[in-house]
């Protein structure tokens, strides 16, 4: 495996971002305007536990590991199925990394059956590649392979269907110099025509709809999101783990 410096994880992590969320790059540009330096407080990934093939939250965190971002709290979503952990860098501008994967063996097993059909899909070496977090859909779903999923697990269906990209994005309003408080941003977003969902925690910017190619259909989906949390809050975002925590 081929190693990518920090900087250029990072920047390849903003660059899948902004491809399916173009609205963050708009707000970083308005934020930049005004002189901000924009920080993020953590970065989102997604993957389906699949340790025979490589996958699951030790393929993606060894990539952060080698560049020093070290290992901190586990976490359980039992109701998702989902297990995550995040990383954090000694350097406190570098933003966490949240990874939660899908544990595929507590799906029905007709669920069960079309991921492993997809999962059969991946090219020789597809794990081992340095950009797996931002590779994108090494499988072709259809239509109803999605609607299954869909109806049983939404990161399931998300994950089959966008493949491994940045899921979402979470801006630190406490870093920045021109506002006062979240209140201040949300009033200078609006403003620039983003609506902000404030009952979300953490609050968002609504994710706009993009087009995604299926085997025999396109649908639309909502891009990833763009959060806003304040890093002195330091506890975890409330959208993925809200449950107990794992030793």
């Amino acid at each position: 495996m081929t190693s990518v410096s920090r900087s250029g994880l990072l920047g390849g992590l903003w660059a899948d971002f902004i491809r399916t969320t173009p609205q963050a790059e708009r707000i970083r540009s308005l934020l930049a305007d005004r002189g901000e330096v924009v920080h993020h407080d953590h970065i989102g990934l997604r993957t389906f536990a699949a340790p025979e093939l490589g996958l699951g939250l030790d393929a993606l965190a060894c990539r952060f590991e080698a560049e020093g971002w070290r290992p901190r709290e586990r976490y359980r979503l039992d109701a998702a199925h989902l297990r995550a952990r995040y990383w954090q860098h000694d350097d406190p501008d570098a933003p966490k990394i949240f990874i939660s994967e899908l544990d595929v063996a507590r799906l029905s097993p007709s669920a069960r059956a079309i991921i492993h059909r997809l999962l059969a899909e991946l090219p020789a070496g597809f794990a081992a590649r340095p950009d797996l977090a931002w590779a994108g859909r090494p499988w072709t779903p259809s239509r109803a392979d999605y609607e299954a999923l869909l109806a049983e697990n939404e990161h399931a269906a998300r994950l089959a269907t966008l493949g491994f990209r940045v899921d979402h994005v979470t801006l630190d309003v406490a870093a920045l110099i021109t506002f006062p408080d979240l209140d201040a941003l949300t009033a200078f977003l609006t403003e620039h025509a983003f609506r902000v969902e404030l009952k979300r925690r953490p609050p968002r910017v609504r994710p706009d709809s993009i087009p995604i190619a299926l085997a025999d259909a396109a649908i639309r989906l909502p891009s990833g999101s763009y959060e806003l949390a304040d890093r002195r809050s330091r506890r975890p975002p409330a959208r993925y783990f809200p449950v107990s925590v794992a030793k």
